[in-house]
């Protein structure tokens, strides 16, 4: 894995010009032509990576998923996490148009957006997640990303990281707001997303194993759909207004609730064969979703 600490470092890797700026760069990637000799292999940065690309006959993996970019999509990557590129073995050169920006933490620095920009979900989807946007939504981006580029080459002064920090902000917040409309307009989709994990989660817990196995982990069922947590947990709460971890516990609830009213088992066996270990565990989650104990729940039915 080749691991870049700086912007400098990886633009000489990919044989661009150095950055105008140490900690905050703008390619367009219609002047990236070709790939190096050893690639594709396994890359990691210290910094932010935006981009709106459009590749043809390139396949990019991003951990173990690989990825097809013919269609425009925006695209995120935080810091230190691995992705490759890899040329169709039938080309002689990449064809891709759009730009990239990368972004050194230490840039931010003593700015609101250092405490704010982690708190995008869309920093953690996975590249198979990236957003798909309308034209017009890409001429909008495009047009904050031309007012960053202005002021990139401009000449520094005491206002260029405020204006430039401000414009940073308002792409992020673009970007989530078309990933909402993503989330809406991909119906069919997304509520087949619904239909796979109603099926799973409802298998786990009417499963025998529950002992052993334990609660689902909001991992697990992620990784059961091939999905990321944040982009699972970022859906739902647009579709049911629920994230994955409290999705979890609504169908857990359902279950006990189906076990107190229609069994003779006693809470602390309902726990254990939900997967608690402990029972004052369950007696707490259940109290906090239902505002009744698990007994006064079982007594409101005599």
């Amino acid at each position: 894995m080749k691991h870049f600490k700086t912007i400098s470092e990886f633009h000489a890797f990919r044989n661009l010009p150095k950055p105008q700026h140490p900690l905050i760069s703008i390619i367009d990637v219609g002047g990236i032509k070709h790939l190096r000799d050893d690639e594709p292999m396994p890359l990691t940065f210290d910094f932010y990576c935006i981009a709106v690309k459009r590749m043809q006959h390139v396949k990019m993996k991003y951990g173990q998923q690989p990825f097809d970019f013919n269609e425009g999509i925006m695209s995120f990557m935080a810091p230190n996490q691995v992705f490759s590129i890899a040329l169709d073995k039938k080309e002689a050169a990449l064809q891709q148009s759009g730009w990239v920006m990368y972004i050194h933490p230490d840039f931010l620095w003593n700015t609101h957006l250092a405490k704010t920009i982690r708190q995008y979900d869309f920093w953690g989807y996975a590249l198979q997640e990236a957003l798909f946007l309308s034209e017009k939504e890409e001429a909008t981006v495009n047009q904050v990303m031309l007012h960053i580029q202005q002021e990139y080459q401009s000449n520094i002064d005491r206002f260029s990281k405020q204006i430039i920090i401000a414009q940073i902000g308002s792409l992020l917040s673009y970007a989530e707001r078309f990933y909402h409309r993503q989330f809406i307009t991909r119906e069919k989709s997304n509520h087949e997303v619904l239909d796979r994990l109603e099926e799973l989660v409802g298998g786990y817990f009417n499963s025998d194993d529950l002992v052993s196995r334990g609660l689902p982990s909001v991992q697990w069922v992620a990784a059961a759909l091939h999905l990321s947590p944040q982009y699972l947990s970022s859906l739902l709460r647009v579709l049911t207004g629920q994230n994955t971890q409290q999705y979890i516990h609504a169908k857990l609830i359902e279950k006990a609730k189906e076990k107190l009213s229609t069994t003779s088992l006693s809470i602390s066996e309902i726990a254990y064969e939900l997967g608690f270990e402990h029972l004052q565990s369950f007696s707490k989650l259940f109290k906090t979703k239902t505002s009744l104990s698990p007994l006064a729940f079982r007594q409101s039915f005599n």
